[in-house]
């Protein structure tokens, strides 16, 4: 097949000899330490490491030739390997092949993958210091921790021009993630055979059929403390110590090692983890205020004085909630649910609707230019998804002929799948409501719980449970489906996947929350004349203070709930596992338990370990978005979860993980554009929960227009947003079992006629009134929101005249030291060959090209 010899001529170009490896009776290794990360002949660095267990019982004899195979072929390749014996290591049956790339296969592959290797110090002077600086001292890094390296002007390798590069030492001019990079690179292509007339290739499928049971790089030390070897970094003791510690929670972060020792990708996600918490810090202190004020006027609320008032809400009877169970109630058994839905439904709760609407836009704006600064100060600058698009994926490779699935299949199946989650979202919801009204009576249910907040928060635990299960199946799917496009670069699968899982889990987590804002006592009817989901059901109504506070709870509930139970996933779960595989290698002297081993026994990151990241984070932000007009409180959540979430996801990723393979990435990729999707629909559902969810528009309407009391003008809400019902005209499926009051009348929550009126049951003009005024709401709130937010992104650049100024400069000076090495190459040339009319010719170009780029 065509797409499967594509990897051939890499592996062909290189040297075909193989490696003369030391003999192993030369070393006594009872006097070698084997926590080491180099080879027994202590010079050779161990770049990558693959693990297997002989296992004979089930295609022992195919894996033993895969393996002959391709360790024959990683030779020829020009990779050294050194094979420790299933006896040396602590279990007695694990065989370990140490990898190494020497010299000649580093330098190839770098000028392969475009690497950017060091020409020049950077002599660009530094930004004036700010004489505020001082105020931040206490949160800082030692300078050796947050610069461990100098800045130097790059340019990509190239084998022919080694001399422009500054190698004081072979072993070191490459970095253990570059390294790792590189071999990693060559692991992914190396063919192990012909399988049913078909070439196979790549770690990964070797990994996938049990032939290999581990592939990862080393970490350099043990996190708890420095290696005894003088030639070993310590990055990861320096990264525990400065970084993965709690007690470090309010130092910044050290990312330039981070990217060292981990690379662009993991290091671009802690600076955008680092950069959201902070900008949540001021929506925290807004969101909190807010609540403040909520709290310090509830006392001062009329409408929940009214309900609690035993004159006015006691002696108002509210219909039944459910049909012939259920019994009349009083609304001032909702006193308390009333007063504590005041902290949340107010007049700050507009304010802070546009102020979340403003802050995403200041966000994601700022982050564009501190990724822009970040992209400069980490050499991406020409970084472009091409080069990505470069590299196939093998499985492509492998697999780009036999089938191909239909997009418009895949689009089908994510639409059902939305449509069928909401459906049942709806069924579980007014099955429970159901359940749960069967018990009500005339008396509160234990304080501050109504049957409609008690509903909704039994509803909102199994719907967390529930949340939980489909995350595993959704997961699945994602992939599987993904996996049956055949995505042609690693690129394009990591971003499709992205999208359907983050729609997959979109419906999952907010399915119920647009449900209780934007349907829930929507739909209801009137006593007598109830609207039925599939004519089973009746619809749920909200609470007399509003579904606002239901809201709340749902969304305080599932975002704590994901939060608690995420830390979890990602701290406790990993240290049992860790914990339980080191039980027998605790017994083994410290000189015998093998780096190797040491990393082993840890958990592996995985290819979609950072995706998984993105998506907890994503998710959180759709939280403090989409509904923080129902929950101003939710920012400082957020923030108090993202300040433990970075130190758990570094300490995880230090101590619990094995070291991921290092990878290139200049952004955070397709996530951008969910977070500025998201944005703008968090625009909309704030507008609509003001207006339709919360009770701000019905009050301004009853203030302005049909308040009868100047002395007081929200005086007489409670009953002006009650209804009346005639019990007799209860049809026999909705009337009572019981009615011991003999009560003639009772409420419900619209605006519609009284039942002596000619026009029975019907809208009053006051209901147009205030849909009106919610439709106006919506749409001036909407224009100015999004009238200020585009004007913002408009005056706030992506990349800032500085850094762009810095590009240039560097650029004009990169050119200029490359055109000099090469005018001094051809003028050695001219000097040695004696002078000849086509070299005259190459150096006139030559300085030419140099006296160009100092004019630009």
């Amino acid at each position: 097949m065509e797409g499967e010899e594509s990897n051939g001529p890499l592996f062909e170009n290189l040297s075909n000899t193989d490696s003369e490896l030391p003999c192993n009776s030369e070393i006594d290794k009872r006097h070698q330490s084997k926590d080491s990360v180099f080879f027994r002949d202590g010079v050779r660095r161990i770049d990558f490491v693959l693990a297997y267990v002989d296992d004979p019982k089930i295609e022992g004899e195919k894996k033993v030739e895969r393996r002959r195979e391709f360790e024959n072929n990683l030779e020829k390749a020009g990779l050294e390997l050194e094979t420790e014996d299933k006896k040396e290591s602590d279990n007695g049956k694990t065989y370990f092949v140490k990898i190494h790339a020497p010299w000649e296969v580093l330098i190839t592959y770098a000028e392969v993958l475009s690497i950017k290797m060091p020409i020049k110090e950077n002599d660009i002077p530094c930004t004036a210091e700010n004489p505020l600086d001082w105020i931040s001292w206490p949160f800082r890094l030692p300078e050796i921790v947050m610069h461990p390296e100098p800045d130097y002007f790059t340019a990509p390798f190239s084998k022919e021009r080694q001399e422009l590069y500054l190698i004081e030492d072979e072993n070191t001019f490459f970095s253990p993630s570059v390294r790792n990079r590189i071999v990693f690179y060559i692991l992914t292509r190396c063919p192990y055979g012909t399988e049913e007339g078909k070439k196979k290739f790549g770690i990964k499928r070797l990994l996938n059929n049990g032939t290999y049971t581990a592939a990862y790089p080393l970490h350099d030390c043990q996190y708890w403390k420095r290696a005894n070897d003088p030639k070993c970094e310590n990055e990861r003791y320096t990264l525990y110590r400065e970084w993965a510690r709690f007690p470090r929670f309010f130092k910044e972060q050290p990312l330039d090692l981070i990217r060292k020792y981990y690379g662009e990708r993991i290091g671009i996600y802690f600076a955008w983890l680092g950069f959201y918490t902070e900008m949540l810090f001021f929506a925290a202190i807004v969101g909190l205020i807010c609540f403040l004020y909520g709290a310090f006027t509830m006392n001062e609320n009329m409408s929940s004085q009214e309900i609690c008032d035993s004159e006015i809400g006691g002696k108002i009877i509210m219909c039944p909630l459910c049909d012939q169970k259920c019994d009349y109630w009083r609304l001032n058994s909702t006193c308390e649910s009333s007063e504590y839905s005041h902290l949340f439904d107010n007049v700050a709760t507009l304010f802070f609707a546009i102020f979340m609407g403003i802050w995403v836009t200041l966000f994601l704006e700022f982050w564009k230019r501190r990724q822009a600064r970040l992209e400069y100060e980490w050499d991406l600058v020409d970084f472009e998804e091409e080069q990505q698009q470069l590299q196939l994926r093998p499985e492509y490779e492998a697999k780009c002929t036999q089938k191909r699935k239909n997009p418009v299949t895949q689009i089908f199946l994510i639409i059902a799948s939305m449509i069928a989650v909401i459906v049942y979202r709806l069924a579980v919801y007014a099955a429970f409501a159901s359940i749960m009204e069967n018990a009500q009576t005339l008396q509160p249910i234990q304080g501050i719980l109504t049957p409609q907040l008690a509903t909704s928060v039994t509803a909102s635990c199994l719907n967390f449970v529930i949340i939980m299960i489909l995350n595993f199946l959704y997961e699945r799917i994602a992939i599987w489906i993904t996996d049956m496009e055949i995505p042609r670069t690693h690129l394009e699968y990591e971003n499709r996947l992205t999208m359907k899982m983050f729609l997959f889990q979109f419906v999952n987590y907010y399915s119920s929350c647009f449900y209780v804002a934007f349907f829930k006592g929507k739909f209801v009817g009137y006593p007598g004349h109830y609207t039925y989901m599939f004519d089973r059901w009746r619809n749920e109504e909200c609470d007399p203070a509003g579904c606002l506070i239901e809201l709340t709870t749902q969304l305080t509930i599932i975002m704590a709930g994901k939060q608690i139970w995420g830390n979890i996933q990602e701290a406790i779960v990993p240290w049992i596992r860790n914990w339980w595989g080191r039980r027998k290698a605790s017994s083994s002297p410290e000189n015998l338990y093998s780096r190797w081993e040491q990393d082993h026994d840890l958990q592996n990151f995985g290819a979609l370990g950072l995706f998984y990241e993105y998506l907890e984070m994503v998710i959180q932000f759709g939280f403090i978005t989409l509904f923080v007009a129902s929950f101003p409180l939710a920012p400082l959540l957020a923030l108090m979860n993202n300040i433990l979430e970075i130190r758990v996801d570094s300490w995880k990723l230090t101590t619990q993980f094995r070291r991921p393979v290092a990878a290139k990435a200049h952004s955070i990729g397709v996530w951008q554009e969910i977070l500025n999707g998201m944005a703008i629909l968090s625009v909309v559902t704030n507008a609509f929960i003001v207006a339709f969810t919360s009770d701000m528009i019905p009050r301004l309407v009853y203030y302005y227009a049909y308040s009868m009391d100047p002395s007081s003008p929200m005086s007489g809400y409670i009953n002006d947003s009650l209804s009346i019902f005639q019990t007799s005209d209860f049809p026999d499926k909705n009337r009572p079992d019981i009615n011991p009051e003999n009560f003639s009348t009772c409420r419900y929550r619209d605006y519609r006629y009284p039942p002596d009126h000619e026009r029975k049951y019907a809208h009053t003009m006051q209901f147009w009134h205030i849909l009106a005024a919610k439709m106006a709401f919506i749409i001036i709130m909407e224009h100015v929101v999004f009238i200020v937010k585009f004007f913002v992104a408009w005056m706030i650049p992506d990349v800032p005249a500085e850094v762009k100024a810095k590009i240039k400069r560097e650029k004009y000076l990169t050119q200029k030291i490359l055109h000099e090495y090469e005018l001094n190459k051809l003028k050695q040339k001219l000097c040695e060959n004696r002078t000849t009319a086509s070299m005259e010719k190459e150096v006139i170009a030559t300085e030419g090209r140099v006296e160009l780029s100092e004019v630009m």
